[in-house]
């Protein structure tokens, strides 16, 4: 079996002989490690790989690697090598510890959170309707060289129904009639979004309307006409037949009000309709206290010393918990999680998304938490990981990353363990590389303090 797997791996990843040819300034070998490509194969004991100016230029079998000439090879026995993790569902810069506000979303902010998501092992994230125009800005320049930043996938500012649930205040253009959505998502993608999101949901029934079908169809429709995919947040089950009828192309939540059905499935299925993100950990964010998390250094290393107070304090979770849907909560996420698990049966293509970044909704650390989920629900720990990897990519369009093969860019993670048996592995980060440059992990960084006073550094 294991001769059959190198010849594959090797058949697929390294086409012709690989010359002997002078090391670059940003030529990195690495070699002796166990493979986890993204493409859903099984893991490939004993192969290496080769970086050289940002991308990778080959990978295989170890006993067949070439190293370019004065090139230092890292051996990495007994590790596990995977592409960086792809967070489907994220919005940036909205809010300063757990405190959410507008007037957070500054460049600086936006960036100090993309280097800490890259820092928990998430190379690239995709923003979910919530940003200013100021995005496009960091995307091009991210695009050009993440330079220690998670790449960038931006819908801009998503579509909200007048009077509807969806958008951040102040940030949001609502609007009522088919002819003010249409002009929206062409003012969206003139200004360079990459797919469109728009919003159909009353929080339970508090707000008086839902986007209706003739709204919701002209975002679709319009979005399909500059070649943009259009991705819909959803809660009911009756909005989720409807948007699949209308063509929508992706979920950003999962279904929370009722099982899905499988005439439901089968529509989606022959439609081509995509569950981006089952955003498990945030229902769970909603559903359990957060206050474990605080003795987890792979939690409270990614946060500062104030907001490990906020989430101690029993007057917030008092608060909190006196909230009208607090109750409602465990049942939504035993729906999102029954309704994850028929859609991946009924094979329903799925990826990884979190809804980080709004209050007390973490980035980074989210997504390992995610994958926790995933797993619970009933996939494998392969198939969370090919989620929020290559298939992450492959339903964002993004060609350059995902997985590790030839022509890829070098966004990579170096862990201790093996995340195919333990998912909780994925915690186990030795290294992170994005665009082929080493960058601290949340092992050796932390945030607000110093690396030596923010927790154990074990892993």
């Amino acid at each position: 079996m294991a001769i059959v797997r190198k010849l594959a791996l090797g058949a697929l990843l390294a086409s012709g002989a690989m010359l002997a040819m002078p090391a670059s300034a940003k030529t990195v070998v690495l070699s002796h490690f166990t493979l986890i490509d993204g493409t859903g194969r099984a893991p490939v004991r004993d192969a290496a790989l080769i970086i050289e100016n940002k991308r990778i230029t080959w990978v295989g079998p170890a006993v067949r690697l070439k190293a370019p000439k004065g090139a230092k090879i890292r051996n990495l026995a007994g590790k596990f090598v995977m592409p960086g993790l792809i967070d489907s569902h994220v919005h940036l810069g909205l809010v300063d510890g757990i405190t959410q506000d507008l007037k957070y979303y500054t460049r600086e902010n936006v960036e100090r959170q993309l280097r800490l998501y890259a820092a928990y092992g998430v190379t690239s994230v995709q923003v979910l309707g919530t940003d200013k125009d100021e995005i496009h800005d960091i995307v091009r320049d991210i695009r050009a060289d993440p330079a220690g930043r998670a790449r960038v996938w931006t819908a801009g500012r998503g579509v909200v129904f007048k009077g509807s649930y969806g958008g951040v205040p102040g940030l949001d253009a609502q609007v009522a009639t088919p002819a003010e959505a249409k002009a929206m998502v062409d003012r969206e993608a003139a200004k360079g979004a990459d797919f469109i999101k728009l919003w159909v949901d009353d929080e339970f029934g508090s707000l008086p309307d839902r986007m209706p079908p003739a709204i919701s169809t002209a975002v679709i429709d319009e979005a399909h006409k500059l070649s943009k995919k259009a991705i819909a947040h959803v809660f009911y089950l009756d909005n989720a037949r409807e948007l699949t009828r209308e063509g929508i192309d992706g979920f950003a939540h999962e279904v929370r009000d009722a099982p899905m059905d499988t005439q439901l499935l089968s529509d989606m299925k022959a439609k081509g309709v995509w569950q981006i993100a089952a955003t498990l950990s945030r229902e769970a964010s909603f559903t359990y206290d957060l206050l474990p998390f605080v003795d987890d250094p792979f939690f409270s290393r990614g946060v500062t010393p104030a907001v490990i107070d906020q989430l101690k304090d029993p007057t917030r979770r008092k608060r909190l918990a006196s909230g009208p849907n607090f109750p409602k909560y465990p049942g939504v996420l035993n729906l999102a999680m029954a309704n994850f698990a028929r859609e991946a049966k009924a094979g329903i293509p799925y990826g990884m998304g979190t809804d980080s970044g709004p209050t007390a909704r973490f980035p980074g650390y989210f997504a390992h938490w995610e994958l926790e989920l995933m797993v619970k629900a009933g996939v494998t720990p392969l198939q969370a990981l090919t989620a929020a990897t290559g298939r992450n990519a492959q339903l964002m369009h993004a060609t350059n990353v995902g997985t590790l093969q030839a022509g890829k860019a070098a966004d990579l993670l170096v862990l201790d363990k093996d995340p195919t048996r333990d998912i909780r592995n994925t915690r186990t980060i030795d290294m992170v590389f994005v665009a082929g440059e080493r960058v601290p992990t949340i092992w050796q960084t932390c945030t607000g303090r110093p690396a030596d006073a923010c927790g154990a550094a074990g892993r």
